[in-house]
């Protein structure tokens, strides 16, 4: 999946449910004609020509509803969530029972970082329409963001309870379950994701971390590999099975797996201290220590990469470095 989030492909459900209501009440066929071309451009990806259609429907008719909310979504995909949220707001002055809008206009503020503008538009949404599940899955999603883990299970179990073959509500509530550490729901609920939508990244890799809680180390191996089969770009995949690769024994295929999850993100010090961590394990005491280092840098107060840099400092004969590292993790609250 893109670097959208996940309730991008759920608004566009929404939308072209909104669609197609709104375009039966346009005065102007002509109008009309490029909503249900956009949608259809929507469906095949053509984000440009979704934009043509849904503009030239405005141009037609400058109070269609269904173009504003089909633009700021093409928009919004495209990564314009300024443009995006203008096209919503929009659509929500033209039809201020415009449920599809207030949910679209809540998942861009998302994206945004904007939790409580998202959290209020969702909430709208649900106001206007009951029964719109996947303004509780995003809901839930916003509050999960803002650390409200009880509300987001909550709004994720409504969404469920509403639409049961929601499959994003299933993985996001399993999420919630694992920040719980209730690894026996988490994995029942990763496992029903994968069950109704056996293509979502998200959730075998979901379904790794509770196995990596339960020391399945094969299950871990195997899900993360669909995974990354999935989506490539999965860094927290190879995270995960580069250290289920390390406790089997496979420390060059840990290596390779943990350095593309920094690959991906150079700027994850949990992979640089689980590399030097297998680095030391195969002798490689200099590599070690330029991982710890580097995992020192970016998070000064990660206790672990101090403890593993005082030890590999000790093993090179280094006592003062090692314990100056040693006393510095005691600090960080390390032992």
């Amino acid at each position: 999946m893109s670097a959208k989030s996940r309730s991008i492909q759920l608004m566009l459900c929404v939308l072209l449910c909104a669609l197609s209501q709104s375009c039966s009440t346009v005065g102007h066929q002509s109008a009309t004609d490029y909503v249900d071309r956009g949608k259809s451009e929507i469906a095949k990806d053509n984000w440009d020509g979704a934009m043509v259609d849904f503009t030239k429907a405005i141009q037609v008719n400058p109070r269609d509803t269904a173009a504003y909310d089909g633009r700021g979504s093409v928009k919004w995909m495209k990564g314009d969530l300024k443009g995006a949220i203008a096209d919503f707001t929009k659509a929500i002055e033209l039809d201020p029972r415009a449920a599809g809008a207030y949910n679209n206009r809540g998942g861009a503020r998302m994206d945004g970082g904007k939790w409580d503008g998202a959290i209020a538009d969702f909430t709208k949404a649900i106001q206007l329409e009951p029964k719109l599940a996947v303004a509780y899955d995003n809901r839930g999603n916003a509050r999960k963001a803002k650390g409200d883990l009880d509300g987001a299970m909550t709004d994720f179990t409504k969404a469920i309870e509403l639409d049961p073959k929601l499959a994003h509500a299933y993985v996001d509530r399993g999420a919630v379950d694992a920040d719980k550490y209730d690894w026996d729901s988490a994995m029942f609920d990763f496992s029903k994701g994968i069950e109704l939508d056996p293509g979502d990244a998200m959730a075998y890799a979901g379904r790794g971390k509770g196995e990596i809680a339960k020391r399945d180390w094969d299950g871990v191996i195997a899900d993360d590999t669909k995974a990354i089969q999935l989506n490539p770009t999965l860094g927290e995949a190879y995270m995960d099975r580069g250290a289920a690769k390390k406790i089997k024994g496979d420390l060059d295929g840990a290596i390779a797996d943990l350095s593309k999850a920094i690959e991906l993100n150079p700027e994850y010090p949990a992979a640089y201290v689980s590399r030097a961590n297998v680095e030391r394990m195969k002798g490689n005491l200099e590599g070690a220590m330029a991982d710890f280092t580097r995992a020192i840098e970016l998070n000064p107060h990660d206790a672990m990469a101090y403890i593993g840099r005082g030890g590999v400092k000790k093993a090179l004969g280094d006592r003062a470095g090692a314990e100056k590292d040693f006393a510095q993790a005691a600090e960080f609250g390390g032992r």
